[in-house]
């Protein structure tokens, strides 16, 4: 399958995102993508305290959009992620979104497939002068979820998780080929965590990691990192993303991946007093 990751340098300007998400799903659909990955927060991204935030519900405007460019693009898409209504009226989820356009609904428009929301919230205050709290605007979701992708078993996650290597242990447990990683990675902790710990992740699940991440400055005080990666089951980027916006791609190969697992059999080697 060949997969397409994402950069972008989303803003608080959504009808901007948009146009720019739908210009690169487009063309990497014509590169020849069947699954195209957008990071966290492609749609909106908050740097102000004040932004009004465009909670939706997963049949609202935004959603649909995205189901209807993976249809016109005929591809699968992952929203990396969007903020969605949640039972609290003062907070969202943060909602990672599987949309497969190789096919139709009932509305005419590529069906939401899976969806997960963000287990872990990035509450921080960072040297660089950065402080986020996103508890105080976010719901944590509870589920683990792995989606069927083209026939590909994906696990899904976002950007903070990346630090909590027993989720993506328990993704490969519940039979995950490839693992998601849609980000917006700070520049002040990417520039030394962000390849590492996605090479990690790889490694040690010997699984192919696909990592679409925001890049530049956002607004305010808010820049990420960049360096939207694909990396292989033996922890190799096959293609890393250079300084803008844009995106990548790479053939992911399971044939390959079954040799390193049979090669390395370490997900059958695990202890039962440490697992």
């Amino acid at each position: 399958m060949q997969v397409a990751a994402v950069q972008l340098r989303s803003t608080e300007d959504v009808d901007s995102n948009v146009a720019t998400v739908r210009e690169l799903v487009l063309e990497a659909a014509t590169a020849g993508a069947a699954f195209v990955a957008l990071p966290e927060n492609a749609l909106f991204l908050r740097s102000s305290r004040g932004a009004t935030i465009p909670i939706e519900p997963l049949d609202g405007a935004l959603v649909t959009e995205m189901r209807r460019l993976a249809s016109e693009a005929g591809v699968w898409l992952l929203l990396g992620s969007y903020p969605e209504v949640s039972p609290d009226p003062s907070r969202y989820y943060n909602t990672s979104v599987v949309i497969d356009g190789t096919r139709s609904a009932a509305d005419g428009l590529g069906p939401v497939v899976a969806t997960y929301r963000k287990l872990h919230l990035f509450d921080v205050d960072l040297p660089s002068g950065e402080s986020q709290r996103e508890s105080d605007v976010i719901v944590a979701g509870s589920e683990v979820v792995v989606a069927d992708v083209a026939g590909v078993p994906t696990g899904l996650s976002i950007c903070y998780d990346l630090r909590f290597p027993r989720l993506y242990q328990a993704l490969v447990d519940a039979g995950a080929r490839l693992l998601t990683v849609p980000a917006a990675f700070t520049e002040y902790t990417g520039k030394d965590h962000w390849l590492p710990l996605l090479r990690a992740r790889a490694i040690e699940n010997q699984a192919w990691v696909v990592a679409p991440n925001q890049f530049g400055h956002h607004g305010g005080q808010r820049r990420s990192y960049g360096k939207t990666a694909i990396i292989d089951p033996w922890g190799t980027p096959v293609s890393v993303a250079s300084d803008g916006v844009g995106f990548v791609t790479a053939r992911v190969d399971l044939r390959y991946q079954d040799r390193v697992r049979a090669a390395i059999p370490c997900l059958h080697h695990r202890h039962p007093a440490v697992d």
